[in-house]
């Protein structure tokens, strides 16, 4: 493979295999055509040329790059890209910034067969002039500059104590059972060098480890969804797991790399969330609209909560059963604003009445309401106890299985997840939960107790 500075015609872009793909016939037989007989023959090997924005290293000063995505999105090929990029010279025996490289993976196997052998792995990568040599028996990769990068097994987190690197890569992060132990280690191995660097590929976990890693002042984050890189699978997979999974938690953490977060003992679950999907909503006999307004009635504020609900009344109100029919809560929007989008989901949904809380706004609430449509029905509701009591019985109409979710309505559902018996343990305010529950309370929980609210009976 030639000097990469021989290909200087390349298009200054990320997408230049895209920018080639899409121009005409005629320009692209000119741009081949201008390449010198060296840069053509690098061409398949520049993967700055074919790679993915999601699959090029940020700019920056950073230690931790993190790259979280779908089953298939690239990850693996980006760690062994960017393996490559480390410690490959402009010319096969010319040094690059990396001499030492740790390749952590969940096991030495799937280290070996994912990372080293792998369709996308660091063999299959490298070019002939620059392909490292496999010494099996000291688990270890050895390019012709010298560089070594050697295999570790993040359930053997001792093997990391010892050696030192100046670059690592770490696969799957969110599947390692001894993932704390292990990451430490490899963060005191880490040590060469004068700006050691780590490369993470990880399907999302809700685990501590990689939360934490998230959080690091010095962690950078990309993040793909699965049909990101559907040009490199086949069709039928694509239209299979969105068939299967594509309503459903487990979807959204596997195809579309969203860290899903549970607290332990909140009254929702992933499991049950997703048990409680419709793909059918029968004809309702009631529909409505669900605000919970931000505190601030002047400018920009937090989100409104925004929630649209139906029945099915059949029989006594404990034999009913409610659909969640959308989540259209609106963020940093004015007064004005979020009322137009509350009426908004009304009409789109064919409610009867839309109804708000009002401990924070009072009359207010009702008046910049008001002002949009004078004619609405409108209901205030007013909290007497806390969110996380409200929450409990209609935590309750979930787990009897009389409640479904039509789609995925993924922000809220999350905060469902965070909500406890003890209060919500997730970041600011649940404003689209308040305003589930405050629908789910008008069209279930008040019908409920005034069929059983006992018949004064006249003398």
């Amino acid at each position: 493979m030639p000097d990469r500075g021989s290909t200087s015609r390349l298009p200054a872009t990320r997408s230049g295999a895209a920018w080639l793909a899409c121009a005409p016939i005629a320009t692209q037989e000119e741009f081949l055509a201008g390449l010198s007989d060296g840069a053509l023959a690098a061409l398949p090997w520049l993967f700055e040329f074919w790679a993915m924005p999601h699959q090029i290293a940020p700019e920056g000063e950073w230690r931790s790059w993190v790259v979280l995505g779908g089953r298939g999105a690239g990850k693996t090929r980006a760690g062994a890209e960017w393996v490559r990029a480390a410690v490959e010279g402009s010319r096969p025996g010319a040094p690059g910034r990396a001499r030492r490289v740790a390749l952590v993976g969940e096991t030495a196997d799937q280290a070996r067969e994912v990372m080293v052998f792998g369709d996308s792995g660091i063999l299959a990568c490298a070019p002939p002039d620059r392909r490292p040599a496999w010494e099996a028996t000291r688990r270890r990769l050895v390019w012709p500059n010298g560089a070594t990068a050697q295999v570790f097994s993040a359930h053997e987190p001792e093997g990391l104590r010892g050696p030192q690197f100046d670059a690592a890569w770490a696969d799957e992060l969110g599947k390692w059972k001894r993932g704390i132990e292990a990451w430490d280690n490899l963060q005191f191995a880490l040590r060469l060098g004068e700006r050691p660097r780590q490369v993470v590929t990880t399907t999302p976990r809700n685990v501590g480890v990689l939360k934490a890693l998230m959080a690091a002042p010095s962690t950078v984050l990309t993040r793909a969804p699965t049909e990101a890189n559907r040009a490199n699978l086949a069709a039928s997979f694509l239209a299979e797991v969105r068939a299967r999974y594509g309503h459903t938690r487990l979807g959204r953490q596997e195809l579309d790399g969203v860290m899903l977060e549970e607290v332990e003992g909140a009254l929702w679950s992933a499991a049950a969330l997703d048990r409680a999907r419709a793909d059918v909503v029968p004809p309702l006999d009631r529909v409505v609209v669900a605000v919970d307004p931000p505190v601030s009635a002047h400018g920009r504020a937090d989100a409104c909560g925004i929630v649209v609900a139906g029945v099915r009344a059949e029989g006594p109100p404990q034999d009913w059963r409610a659909f969640v029919l959308e989540d259209a809560t609106v963020a940093g929007a004015t007064p004005d604003e979020w009322a137009r989008a509350a009426i908004a989901a009304m009409r789109r949904h064919g409610a009867e009445r839309l109804v708000a809380e009002v401990n924070q706004g009072g009359a207010l609430v009702e008046s910049v309401i008001r002002q949009v449509d004078g004619l609405v029905p409108y209901r205030a509701l007013r909290a007497s106890r806390g969110k996380a009591a409200r929450a409990e019985p209609v935590a309750a109409l979930y787990e009897q299985g009389r409640v479904a979710h039509v789609g995925v309505l993924a922000a809220l559902e999350d905060q469902m997840c965070r909500m406890t018996p003890t209060g919500y343990l997730g970041t600011g305010s649940p404003d689209r939960l308040d305003a589930l529950v405050w629908a789910l309370t008008e069209l279930m929980i008040l019908p409920a107790q005034s069929w059983r609210r006992p018949r004064v009976r006249s003398v």
